[in-house]
């Protein structure tokens, strides 16, 4: 679905911190020009250098699209804006007096939103003009920016509904954030949650004497956690930082609200401070490197001072059964889960209408792997409402009202939410926006046309089929081989183009590493012969095949899934997938026509003969993959006409109307060739890094000289290109230094440099 809101083609930002620059900078990314400011114009530009150097930008150049000034001298910067969206101080003055200064430059239409976290929109408005007001937006983007997909949306009585569609659209399909709609209440939902979670967690851990490490096994895995679980999380957060956001939620709550229950600033903590132990960015917090950097320390909170990092066991690794269990473990995990949990089922509809809303918000802002409602799910909600009653707690009303089905169910073919009415609670259907395909809703609602073990062929409308692969981190085995060539024949009788993707963190991790070791060590020749055949053919029929074939990928495509990709008629990319033929790292090269592709990709992006032989020569010796769709362009691993995507939830969609496109006048790429450049030289460029080069990459390097070298006169066809790749190929796999690499990557996931 292409995008069908207004071109925002300029933005501003006021304040120059972490946020307002990181939001600045992911605008720019995204392909807007802006303007930031603050109060000295230095500030702004130190901002914005501080973004380059953190990564905040998805390539550094895009920086270039952000010009800064200062609000004393340049408010009229901001004079043909199309959103505005002030991060400064989190004062309800200074941020009226703003918007007023605003509201004089502004011109009409112009959104303004604020990025708070803590004032009401009602606060920030109620002095505003009444065109201001209606074109005003709370826009609560999480930190850091580039990267947190969570954008919190609050509008007012006073806010146009044009001004919320207009910047919804945007801010979906341009911005790539998921929007959660939220009330316009203190917190929003998930700093409101998240913060009374962490003040529970400290709270309940300093009661109960668990150690950090202990507390943070318990807050971690079994529930799904980030493993910074919560003395962790505090630290990353910033110990001084936190006393401050729980304070001002207290501050702005009732006395009856559950968050009041525990210290903002626990005495611990303030007596930490003094001695400068501010977390992560100050080198100490609850954890630290010892002095020599060989030791990993915990600061305990009962002797207050320094000792070696434990490492705790959990009696029980579900959540289920540890949350149940007499231990310090599942005492610790019942005190703050049980508070925590029925705090959230309180809070709806007070801070969103319905509990999906919720644990949207607490996946993608607090990085969850379910949300609250999911959660009391996964421990049965009547044994948890048992429980609550009795060990005291309140049993919130829609907690009550869940029964024994619990929040979440099914109905024709739709998964369904428990939802609070005026008169009641009744089950709604979890709605995907427009536009959007997901994989889970897909599963539900119909069938395949065709699975195995190893991947499922889907019919997503327009004539178009996905090929969905679902082995083990999406790695090509045998089977995933076999079913991509029984579906290149099952498509034409189905379907007029093939999307190709999935739901999984890893669009493809490459070739089965596992399988491959285990023929090495038993010196199987024939049978990596005709796994490496199998590819070949397989990739070979994939970019012959006479229907267009786009492949999707949304995370990370290294080795064999990058190959995939190389063999397609197109590709969509999410922006911050990862692509990259990553073989040298397990001491290959890659077998299955990767380096005869993205020649030719190189070529055809008018790259000259020894430009793009030099290209994939480095690319494929160092294994360096392209850290987002931006430098997958850069480096013509996709084509400058493949498409990058900003919403990952949007990918497969996009995929499937470019494919629908493409259908209508498709032709198979022809067989081509490509001019490949004297020996002398890749061998002298080989020889100017050879120092620097581990023992076995100088052999990766001296067989990429051999299969990348011609006369510079007479085209090379990538067939043949491949065929010199597989005699080397079968010899490393082999080898005992690439089965040392193979083994310490599967070991470790990292790659051994012998």
């Amino acid at each position: 679905m292409s995008y069908k809101g207004d071109t925002f083609r300029k933005c501003g930002v006021i304040g120059a911190g972490t946020m307002g620059a990181g939001i600045a900078a992911h605008m720019a990314s995204c392909g807007v020009d802006v303007v930031l400011l603050d109060l000295d114009g230095q500030v702004a530009a130190d901002g914005v250098a501080r973004q380059v150097k953190a990564g905040g930008f998805m390539m550094p150049e895009f920086a270039a699209r952000v010009t800064t000034g200062s609000t004393r001298t340049d408010l009229g910067l901001l004079q043909d804006c199309d959103w505005i969206v002030e991060a400064v101080a989190e004062r309800l003055d200074i941020k009226r007096a703003l918007f007023a200064q605003i509201d004089t430059v502004r011109r009409a239409g112009c959104i303004v939103s604020s990025n708070t976290s803590t004032i009401p929109l009602a606060e920030l408005v109620a002095s505003a003009s009444p065109e201001l007001a209606g074109d005003m937006l709370i826009t609560h983007f999480f930190n850091p920016p580039r990267h947190m997909r969570l954008l919190e949306l609050v509008s007012g009585p006073r806010t146009k509904y044009e001004t919320v569609e207009r910047a919804s659209l945007f801010i979906d399909h341009v911005l790539g954030k998921t929007i959660v709609p939220c009330k316009d209440t203190p917190g929003f939902i998930a700093n409101r949650i998240g913060c009374y979670w962490l003040a529970a967690g400290l709270g309940e851990a300093l009661r109960l004497g668990i150690s950090p490490e202990l507390a943070d096994a318990v807050m971690g895995r079994p529930f799904g956690f980030p493993s910074t679980g919560m003395f962790g999380l505090w630290d990353l957060i910033g110990i001084d930082l936190m006393p401050g956001l729980i304070r001002s939620l207290q501050q702005a709550l009732p006395a009856g609200d559950a968050v009041q229950a525990y210290e903002a600033e626990p005495e611990l903590v303030a007596a930490m401070l003094t001695q400068g132990q501010k977390g992560r960015k100050s080198g100490s917090g609850f954890y630290r490197q010892s002095a020599d950097r060989r030791v990993k320390e915990t600061f305990d909170p009962t002797t207050r001072s320094w000792r070696p990092r434990e490492v705790p066991v959990l009696p029980h690794a579900d959540a289920a059964t540890l949350i149940a269990s007499d231990t310090l473990a599942g005492r610790y995990a019942w005190a703050v889960m049980s508070r925590t949990l029925a705090y959230a089922a309180a809070l709806v509809p007070e801070i969103a209408d319905r509990p999906d809303q919720v644990d949207t918000a607490m996946r993608l802002g607090y990085a969850w792997r379910s949300g609250p409602f999911e959660l009391i799910d996964q421990l049965g909600k009547e044994a948890f409402a048992s429980r609550l009653a009795q060990d005291g707690q309140a049993v919130p009303p829609l907690l009550a009202a869940a029964g024994a089905d619990g929040f979440y169910g099914q109905a024709q073919g739709q998964r369904t939410v428990l939802v609070p009415t005026s008169a009641g609670a009744v089950r709604e259907p979890v709605v995907q926006p427009a536009g959007v395909i997901a994989l889970p809703a897909l599963r539900l609602a119909r069938q395949p046309v065709f699975t195995s073990e190893a991947a499922s062929l889907w019919d997503i409308g327009e004539g178009v089929g996905l090929f969905e692969f679902h082995t083990p981190m999406n790695v090509f085995t045998p089977a995933l081989l076999e079913s991509l060539r029984r579906i290149l024949v099952e498509t034409p009788k189905h379907f007029r183009a093939l999307v190709a993707g999935n739901d999984g963190r890893v669009f493809s991790a490459g070739a089965d590493l596992k399988g491959m070791l285990a023929m090495s060590e038993k010196n199987d020749r024939a049978g990596l012969a005709r796994f490496l055949a199998d590819g070949v053919d397989t990739f070979t029929a994939l970019a012959a095949a006479p229907f267009p074939v786009v492949g999707a990928a949304g995370a990370l495509a290294l080795g064999g899934g990058c190959e995939f990709l190389l063999h397609t008629s197109a590709d969509a990319l999410h922006a911050e997938a990862s692509i990259g033929l990553v073989e040298s790292r397990v001491g290959l090269l890659p077998g299955w026509g990767g380096v005869a592709r993205w020649l030719l990709r190189c070529h055809e992006a008018g790259l000259s003969s020894e430009q793009a032989a030099k290209q994939v020569f480095a690319g494929v010796l160092r294994g360096v993959a392209a850290p987002c769709g931006f430098a997958a362009q850069a480096q013509h691993l996709i084509r400058r006409t493949d498409r990058v995507v900003m919403n990952v939830d949007r990918l497969i969609a996009t995929a499937r109307d470019w494919a629908a496109a493409l259908a209508a006048d498709f032709t198979p790429a022809a067989s081509r060739a490509v001019v490949l450049p004297q020996r002398a030289v890749l061998a002298e460029f080989l020889a100017q890094q050879q120092n620097d080069l581990p023992p076995h990459d100088r052999v990766l390097g001296s067989g990429l000289v051999e299969i990348l070298s011609g006369d510079a006169k007479t085209p090379v066809s990538l067939s043949e290109i491949t065929d010199r790749v597989t005699t080397y190929f079968l010899d490393l796999v082999l080898s005992d230094r690439t089965r040392a690499r193979i083994a310490h990557m599967l070991e470790t996931g990292k790659p051994l440099k012998n």
